[in-house]
């Protein structure tokens, strides 16, 4: 199979890598250019100039992923990728969009009988050696078409990857799960900021967390990433405690509220996140320690 990435940071460049290496071909572009050409020469991806210039090196039926910031930034490209396709393609939406955007996108595009499919992506940084949890939603047809692609970004053929419904499902359970991972996010920085505050036992947090890893009900992926990261450094003293949201654990406590539906540690999770801008503390120089750990995302540091 052929198909263009368009984005290439830390997600979209890992995925391309990861497709190129099981010798699926990629055409790859991205707004900086240095990107484009590290990858076409260290990986033998096909570099475009432009999303045109992608599109024109696809065969027919042409395929579209697209890896790039929710909002504005995906609605401007796909409208203006749009024109350059035809009866047949397929766009894919490998972001964190809003799922009520991509249910809209999905029926504009098949009045022009144009394929879509919303993939929900988790694997953070990781995905490239591991693989992604790509959470699907599309028709059967088109999913069927984008199976082989789906198997070689998963960890298996067989697992991590699912048709979970039609258009949107598969940005609606990707923003559940991030609701979720806030949640245990924010119960492990607690705990350990409990842990760290009884000064008189002198705990060890990295010993504990290792301990936890091993036949403890809270062992975790994101258990190992802390316990690896506490290793190094347990006083966190160059973190600012200044944790970001990126958006889908906002949509997570308004659909709460939509469905009716008591989520008291999600929401809570989500206003210590807001918290943790005005306020100094352990436990959220922990939690940006996280998330920098699984995804990538950049730490704020102390002046």
């Amino acid at each position: 199979m052929k198909l263009a990435m368009i984005g290439l940071g830390k997600m979209g460049g890992s995925m391309a890598r990861r497709l190129l290496r099981a010798g699926m071909e990629v055409v790859g572009y991205d707004h900086d250019p240095k990107v484009v050409a590290q990858l076409s020469a260290k990986d033998e991806m096909s570099a475009a100039a432009s999303v045109a210039d992608a599109v024109a090196q696809l065969p027919i039926p042409r395929i579209v992923w697209l890896m790039l910031p929710s909002g504005e930034p995906t609605e401007q490209q796909i409208q203006a990728l749009t024109p350059m396709l035809s009866a047949g393609d397929i766009i894919v939406d490998g972001g964190n969009s809003n799922y009520h955007d991509s249910q809209r996108r999905g029926a504009w595009l098949a009045e022009q009988g144009i394929g879509f499919m919303d993939a929900g992506t988790s694997g953070g940084v990781w995905g490239l050696e591991n693989g992604y949890c790509l959470m699907v939603g599309g028709s059967v047809g088109v999913v069927k078409t984008m199976q082989p692609v789906l198997q070689v970004l998963a960890p298996s053929p067989e697992h991590g990857w699912a048709r979970v419904g039609p258009v949107g499902a598969g940005h609606f359970a990707k923003m559940i799960h991030n609701g979720i991972e806030y949640g245990m996010m924010q119960s492990l920085a607690e705990g350990l900021e409990l842990l760290r505050g009884k000064q008189e036992f002198d705990l060890d947090l990295a010993q504990i967390t290792e301990l936890w890893r091993h036949g403890s009900v809270v062992r975790s992926w994101l258990l190992d990433l802390t316990a690896k990261a506490l290793q190094a450094n347990q006083d966190l003293e160059t973190i600012a405690p200044y944790v970001p949201d990126s958006g889908e654990g906002r949509w997570t406590v308004i659909e709460s509220v939509d469905q009716g539906v008591a989520t008291p540690v999600l929401t809570s999770a989500l206003q210590m996140r807001f918290a943790s801008r005005n306020e100094r503390g352990y436990g959220f120089r922990l939690l940006s320690l996280m998330r920098n750990a699984f995804g990538g995302h950049a730490v704020k540091r102390t002046e």
